[in-house]
């Protein structure tokens, strides 16, 4: 199809890309089309789109995995075009073979290059044969002892989804077995192979953009070597390693000696790193006969060899950082090849430094486990644009979410990303940490606390970020709350000041008193608040006749303004008293305070419980809405402690359920197949008396 103008554009996609799409179609003049899952029909990129047809159903197998369903809405609608942003179809080559047969554009590569890709085993020999330096892939069925650990794959995508470390042999038959359920849930195609795994090393790609007129482009490179379960959380470009490399090689330094390869990876005289990874990637493509948007993605060391990891033939999640420090909207040269046009001769130079962290509805502290609800709140300062390429220093913003968004559990909890520009690392980092902290993200818990602390780590800064950074530098450090202790219950302090005079406020009777009136001066009021990371406050304060007040076990604290949604506090300190403005939002009994100190959310608790809301000793709760899967264990029959008791699948991930103690499982409530909601009591061990009693 290439040569025909692109007038409308359907996004086989949902959330951030899907509007990250209709950006640039919108800045070009090209019409848009949204397909919508019943999960996400209130979801923004279904009102931002021109159209939008419902996939009935939730789960990616019901809807966007559906491709015939979105081939028959883009005829619907009259798109000329589809686009398939990443995840669900965006590799799946039947797809776009069938948008092409439909007589529809298909914003992609050939595909005959997606088949080829598209099969990580087969890649991997392919681009042996061209000269790319790679890691050799080892059939699951044949892995020793000797070659372990392995790292398990799914062929068919990415994303995480599907990978396992296997570091004892007898673990490897059972995560093949899990990793082949993910990859069916989340591709369609349970293939699952292996290869070496390296404890540690460095995540680098690069981007190509390739026309049909023979130009391939090796746009710039990025680094994404700071991963949780195989999936990236930090991005950024251009890479910390290779700028060191080059560095070093440019001063006559030399790197750390590594093993000699054949190929372009091998250290030639004279050739930088960057120069090796871009002759390398532009040689992938064009063995393929590549066009549009791709990446060629490797796995370095610190001496700057690297080796071919895979090619993802689509558009990737973390592409703004290289649009940023290249002023192309890649996007927009996605159509125009798609459409026919002609890259330049060369690409764009690089300019400055761009880092994005993803921002997920998860608990990194709890085993990263993902969370769902609503999302309240989402406001990040120093926002500059959104969707769109920066070209001075801020803070982009691209989110699939608004205020009042839910989080379901069919789909990936990615809530935004937020990508900095500067003209240096240390700037963008420094940016970056700073608009995090002061978000104001509501109604969810989040990984924001842990994405400051890595931007502003010191081995981070330094440049020293292998996919082993969480194990290297602690996760549980990692993940603490942004906020101390102290400033912690100063906030909660806040709050409780500002819910009496919300009370007050809304009070029928005596409405005219002041806030917090007594008969008794000498009689503190009590507020009660639950800190998921401190456990519960109990706040006593008493407003002055003169309008302070006194908190228990805040002396010298003094009280400057008092509003339902802001209190201004004068807090003493070692050099006298400093003051300190707290802004407060309710949703029910979420208070969220937020302030320069650190963010915190609290429960306000009732000052009654109910003994109906008890749970019994030994109930296995649900840690999040999800379906269950699999069952381990019958109802009478004996558990040990840590012995998983049944499966999740929850945002296309599998959660194990295990036993919290030694005992009998006295209660199953549950059944294959069925769908559960958070804090459901899954299941009831009773303990052994030993257990009980300790």
């Amino acid at each position: 199809m290439a040569g025909r103008p692109i007038t409308t554009v359907l996004v086989a996609n949902r959330g951030e890309i899907a509007r990250r799409v209709f950006a640039s179609c919108r800045r070009m003049g090209i019409g848009t089309v949204a397909v919508y899952s019943d999960a996400d029909a209130a979801a923004p990129h279904v009102a931002e789109a021109d159209a939008a047809v419902r996939l009935a159903g939730n789960t990616p197998a019901e809807t966007y995995l559906r491709g015939e369903l979105i081939v028959e809405a883009a005829l619907a609608t009259g798109a000329d075009a589809i686009h398939p942003g990443y995840g669900f179809l965006s590799e799946n080559a039947e797809f776009a073979r069938a948008v092409l047969a439909a007589g529809l554009a298909w914003i992609g590569p050939p595909v005959e290059a997606i088949e080829q890709m598209g099969s990580k085993v087969a890649a991997k020999k392919m681009m042996d044969a061209a000269g790319v330096p790679v890691l050799a892939e080892l059939d699951p069925a044949e892995v020793t002892a000797a070659q372990l650990p392995v790292l398990i794959k799914a062929s068919a995508g990415g994303g995480g989804r599907g990978m396992r470390v296997v570091r004892e042999l007898a673990d490897l038959e059972p995560q093949i077995a899990a990793a082949r359920r993910e990859a069916e849930s989340a591709f369609g195609d349970p293939t699952v192979f292996c290869e070496r795994y390296l404890e540690t090393g460095r995540h680098i790609e690069v981007q190509v953009m390739a026309d049909t007129h023979g130009t391939i482009w090796a746009v710039g490179e990025r680094e994404c070597s700071i991963q949780r379960r195989h999936q990236k959380v930090i991005e950024e470009a251009p890479s910390p390693l290779v700028e060191r490399i080059d560095a070093m090689r440019a001063s006559g330094q030399e790197a750390v000696a590594g093993r000699d390869h054949a190929g372009p990876a091998r250290m030639a005289d004279g050739q930088s790193m960057r120069e090796r990874l871009f002759e390398a990637a532009r040689l992938a493509a064009g063995a393929i006969g590549y066009t549009g948007a791709g990446t060629v993605e490797f796995l370095a060391d610190e001496a700057g060899e690297f080796f071919f990891l895979e090619m993802n033939t689509r558009l990737q999640v973390e592409h703004p950082v290289t649009e940023c420090t290249t002023g192309l909207d890649l996007v927009r040269s996605q159509l125009e090849v798609a459409a026919g046009g002609e890259l330049a001769a060369a690409p764009p130079p690089l300019r400055g430094h761009s880092i994005e962290v993803r921002l997920y509805a998860e608990d990194p502290a709890n085993e990263w486990q993902p969370q769902s609800g609503t999302v309240h709140k989402l406001e990040i300062p120093s926002v500059v644009t959104e969707f769109d390429v920066l070209d001075r220093p801020g803070v982009r913003l691209d989110t699939g979410v608004v205020d009042g968004s839910v989080v379901g559990v069919h789909y990936d909890p990615m809530l935004a990303k937020v990508i900095s520009y500067a003209p240096t690392r240390g700037e963008a980092a420094r940016l970056l940490a700073t608009a995090l902290q002061r978000a104001k993200i509501h109604g969810l818990v989040t990984n924001r606390d842990l994405l400051v602390r890595v931007l502003r780590h010191p081995a981070f800064l330094a440049g020293d970020t292998d996919t082993a950074f969480f194990e290297t530098h602690g996760l549980a450090s990692l993940s603490a709350p942004l906020v101390s202790e102290s400033d912690e219950a100063l906030s909660i302090a806040a709050a409780a000041l500002a819910d009496a005079t919300a009370n007050r406020k809304a009070a029928r009777v005596g409405g005219g008193l002041p806030v917090g009136w007594r008969n008794l001066a000498s009689q503190s009021q009590h507020k009660s608040y639950e800190s998921r990371t401190s456990g519960t406050h109990d706040i006593g304060y008493r407003f002055t006749r003169t309008g302070g007040v006194a908190v228990d076990g805040h002396a010298g604290l003094e009280l400057v303004a008092a509003g339902p949604e802001r209190v201004v506090l004068a807090v003493p300190g070692e050099r006298g008293l400093v003051r300190r403005q707290f802004d407060i939002a309710r949703y029910g009994e979420l208070v969220c305070v937020d302030s320069p100190l650190g963010p915190v959310s609290v429960r306000r608790l009732p000052r009654f419980s109910d003994p109906a809301d008890q749970v019994a000793y030994g109930s296995l709760l649900a840690p999040m809405p999800g379906s269950v899967i699999r069952i381990g264990a019958e109802v009478g029959s004996a558990v040990e402690q840590g012995q998983p008791i049944l499966w999740l699948e929850a945002m296309k991930m599998e959660h194990t359920i295990s036993a919290p103690a030694a005992g009998v499982l006295s209660a199953l409530n549950v059944t294959v197949g069925q769908q559960v909601d958070v804090g459901a009591v899954l299941a009831v061990v009773d303990p052994t008396e030993s257990q009980e009693n300790s």
